[in-house]
């Protein structure tokens, strides 16, 4: 069952043109369903969302503590504790390299982790499995209140 409706989340469930509650609302309920392992990477300028999505899915998968959820931009990589397992939450924006991912020891982060939740995902593309369910933020040129939705799940064709 929980397959069934992360398909029609990643499918005709996303909203293309979400306003901000309508994203989180969307973000919850994904979050409830994402299988273990996965990896969900979000795309997008600065300012578009992905924090925001990314606390909408933790909580949704159960974190606790969801005021610790924020962008972890200058620590990078940031744990939290859920029911099912650990969720990881990367931000890569600040790394300019592969041999600074590997610093972080990203290889084995994205073995390990039950959830890995990844912002700014090029930096790390070659790194990241085939199977990684990719979101894509956009700011709405017609609603500066809402964003433009856009998934890519190969797993799910």
């Amino acid at each position: 069952m929980a397959a069934d409706s992360l398909v029609y989340l990643l499918g005709r469930g996303a909203p293309r043109a979400p306003d901000r509650d309508t994203l989180e609302a969307w973000g919850r309920a994904l979050g409830a369903v994402l299988p273990r392992p996965v990896v969900v990477t979000l795309e997008g300028d600065l300012g578009v969302g992905k924090t925001t999505l990314v606390r909408a899915i933790c909580v949704g998968i159960g974190v606790s503590a969801i005021e610790a959820v924020t962008s972890p931009t200058f620590s990078i990589i940031q744990q939290y504790d859920a029911p099912r397992g650990p969720v990881v939450h990367a931000d890569l924006y600040r790394l300019r390299s592969d041999a600074e991912l590997a610093l972080l020891g990203w290889d084995e982060v994205v073995d390990s982790a039950p959830v890995l939740l990844v912002e700014w995902p090029d930096r790390a593309e070659n790194t990241l499995p085939r199977d990684s369910i990719h979101v894509v933020l956009a700011h709405d040129p017609e609603s500066a209140d809402r964003r433009l939705l856009r998934i890519h799940a190969p797993t799910l064709r």
